[in-house]
This record gives C-alpha cells, structure tokens and sequence, in this order.
C-alpha cells in the first residue's frame, strides 16, 4: 500500500481514488474546472513505522505471514516500543528487542507527550520487566492462548499503571477500547484501497460516518 488515497466529493458522493479523475465516475462531468464541493483530500493511511513511534503499542501481522499483510485472517503479533524505537515483543523464544521488522505496523500511543516523568523512566521500566523470569523460557514456556505476545504488553500497561498509581486494564477493555477501533479503520481502510486497486475507484453515497471510519 504505497500510493495514497484520494477522496473527492461529486454529485454527493464521496469518490475515492488514487488520482483526481477527468470526469466524474459516478455522473460523467467533466471534473476539469468543474468546481467541486469541498477540495480533494489525501486520506492518512492507518500504519506506521514503529520504529520511529516511541512509547506505543504496535500491531502487526504474525511473523509466520510471509506477506506481513493485514488481510482479516493472518494472527497478528504485538509489541511496545521504547522511546528509541526499539520493538520488545514477547516470543516461543523469549523477549526480542527488534530494531527492524516493524515498519508498517498499526499504532496504539500509550503515554501522552506532556508527560515528561513517564517518558523519562519509560526505557528503565521496559528492561526490567523484560528481564523478569516470567517471560524467560526456561521459567516459563510461551502459550498462544494464556502466556503471548498480547499477555506481555498488557502486564507491561498494567506494571506502568501501577507504577502510576492507576487502575489495571482489564484485557477485555483494553482490547475493545484502544485496539479494536484501530483496527476495524485498518480493514476499512484495506477494503477501499483494493478495491481502488481493481476497479480505479470506490464510490459510495455522501456519508460522514463512512468517510469518517475510513479518513481518520
């Protein structure tokens, strides 16, 4: 998913595309000097580079997924970065400390900017949970169901919080609060852009909620 996605507005519906067409798909006006109803937008794609979000929970496709792709059947794999972009995800193997592999990835910010005492203690806590016996396989094997990759980062927030003096996250709320919405956009974001691939254009009824769900 290299090109960006273009949305224009015609004849109430919102067109999305690659590039701004001559005539209109929808009703075949010339699109040339034609005055459109709101500028064309370039929509901001829902992935991003890991390694240069610091301080976030990463979702990404399994390693075992040769195309790395996001296609609503792969397992996805996660992670949380340090403020140098580090990766530490939780592995059959043990901790990894990956400084590649998750260029394209979704991201779940998890310390606001202006929160310089986090930010500061932030690294010092991930290498001490991280070397804690609970992920060292030899104290403790990986289960995809009970001891994973998700597992890990959700203690991680919850020894943060703590920390902090707040509440643990449940993982029902964690899931449904700051990942699901994530990645319910990154499907309908993928929908629209492989459409877009096969058939030039994605053309829908002027509606705000599904330019908003897909837009932002």
């Amino acid at each position: 998913m290299e090109r960006s996605v273009i949305r224009l507005i015609h004849c109430q519906k919102d067109i999305f595309c690659f590039s701004v067409p001559e005539e209109c798909p929808s009703c075949g006006e010339e699109l040339r000097g034609s005055r459109l109803q709101e500028a064309p937008v370039s929509l901001p794609s829902p992935f991003t580079n890991g390694h240069k979000s610091s301080c976030c929970l990463l979702v990404a496709p399994a390693h075992d997924n040769q195309n790395r792709e996001f296609d609503g059947t792969s397992d996805l794999h996660t992670g949380i970065s340090n403020t140098k972009g580090v990766v530490f995800n939780y592995t059959q193997d043990g901790v990894r400390r990956d400084q590649s592999g998750w260029e394209r990835c979704v991201s779940v910010p998890l310390v606001r900017p202006d929160t310089f005492h986090l930010l500061a203690q932030w690294d010092q806590y991930m290498d001490r949970f991280s070397d804690a016996p609970t992920w060292d396989p030899a104290w403790h094997r990986f289960d995809k169901d009970d001891h994973n990759c998700f597992s890990f980062c959700l203690r991680y927030v919850n020894s943060v919080l703590a920390a902090e003096g707040r509440s643990a996250l449940t993982r029902e709320t964690f899931t449904h609060s700051f990942i699901l919405p994530r990645m319910k956009r990154v499907s309908k974001y993928t929908t629209v852009y492989q459409h877009i691939q096969r058939h030039q254009y994605y053309v829908v009824d002027r509606q705000e909620d599904v330019t908003t769900s897909v837009g932002q």
